[in-house]
């Protein structure tokens, strides 16, 4: 039986994603000091799917986890900078792969003052239910900038979707960034993957040495349930 044999779709979608973050590099384990200050032993980096067969394969992880949020959604918006290839490759892999028509909308970090002007590209958002999607959400700072401008363009936002859920408590208190970011939008935040999903991963790859680090990193920095 290979690795996928006998896992169910959700559980093939999580471990062809990590193995295709690894080949990439995406995912890494080591010693890395973050915005935070703490010293993790991995870290996700959305930037290094660098080539047209990876954002294929990160277009098709995202398209099948928004397949699983059972929310409907017409537009998939994508915030400056790293969120406009993921929605990009997304909007692409839905139609491919689950023959999904979807819109797609992004915004630019700058107001453009000539040509179509403004700040937003893409899909009409007027009236239109968004699925907007991220890699890692930090401290939710790129998704709250966009949020003044989905409102102001009439748009009703309804998921957030990201690559990966670090299930990590923020310095002020036990909930995660994920956690506080779902509690004042009042709509589902998800990940393709969390770092309890990780964890698991390893010890399927024998990377128990890796795993040990995380887990104990885990218990350390974990954000409550």
């Amino acid at each position: 039986m290979t690795e996928t044999e006998g896992k169910t779709a959700k559980e093939r979608v999580r471990h062809d994603f990590l193995a295709l973050a690894a080949s990439q590099e995406a995912l890494r384990f080591g010693t890395f000091t973050l915005k935070s200050g703490r010293e993790s032993p991995y870290f996700f980096n959305a930037g290094a799917f660098s080539s047209g067969k990876a954002m294929a394969g990160l277009g098709r992880a995202y398209a099948a986890s928004a397949q699983d949020l059972g929310v409907a959604f017409d537009v998939v918006f994508g915030p400056a900078y790293k969120g406009i290839p993921i929605a990009t490759a997304m909007a692409t892999a839905l139609a491919e792969h689950h023959g999904q028509e979807v819109g797609l909308a992004y915004n630019r970090k700058e107001a453009k003052d000539h040509g179509e002007g403004g700040q937003l590209v893409g899909a009409a958002l007027a009236g239109q239910r968004v699925l907007l999607v991220d890699d890692v959400i930090t401290a939710g700072t790129a998704i709250r900038e966009v949020l003044p401008l989905l409102e102001a363009a009439g748009a009703q936002l309804v998921a957030v979707l990201t690559a990966l859920d670090r299930q990590e408590r923020g310095a002020e208190g036990t909930r995660s960034a994920v956690q506080m970011l779902e509690a004042e939008l009042q709509v589902p935040v998800r990940a393709i993957v969390t770092l309890d999903h990780i964890l698991d991963w390893l010890a399927t790859e024998n990377q128990l040495g890796e795993q040990a680090a995380l887990a104990a990193y885990r218990a350390r920095y974990g954000a409550s349930a």
